[in-house]
């Protein structure tokens, strides 16, 4: 990685790869990123900037970060919901991981056992620092 692509750490987003999975977002290009409704979780999408790196966690039987993506619109107010608080990011896909880091070497990682991931089992929306960014792409860059 050149100096200049250094990153400051970036999101996790989950979702249940039955509904959306990486894949299809790799076909789509691009999706925008909604039917968040967890309070904490929306407080972390209107943080999110254009540029931002996220992380893909499939849920369900998977459990395991398997791509990235990046921000290229958002945040904003969800244009197909009535909930005024609704709001969604658009996302494009980046590449898929090398080897999916799944929740059970997530949770074996001294480093992050305090991650939110790890904490706040069901909120689908997190940050992701610098050093645990750096340490998931490590563990990503070789199998389990």
């Amino acid at each position: 990685m050149k100096q200049a692509e250094k990153h400051s750490g970036g999101w996790l987003f989950k979702e249940e790869p039955e509904h959306y999975s990486f894949s299809d977002l790799v076909r789509d290009g691009q999706t925008v990123w909604s039917g968040v409704t967890n309070s904490l979780a929306r407080q972390n999408l209107r943080k999110i900037r254009k540029g931002d790196r996220v992380l893909y966690y499939h849920t369900g039987k998977e459990r395991a970060i398997v791509g990235e993506m990046r921000v290229v619109e958002g945040p904003g107010p969800d244009p197909e919901s009535d909930d005024p608080k609704a709001v969604v990011v658009t996302v494009k896909a980046v590449k898929p991981w090398p080897h999916p880091v799944s929740l059970e070497r997530i949770k074996q990682e001294p480093a992050l056992a305090s991650w939110e991931l790890v904490r706040i089992s069901r909120l689908s929306v997190m940050p992701v620092t610098a050093e645990q960014w750096a340490k998931l792409e490590e563990m990503g860059a070789r199998p389990s």
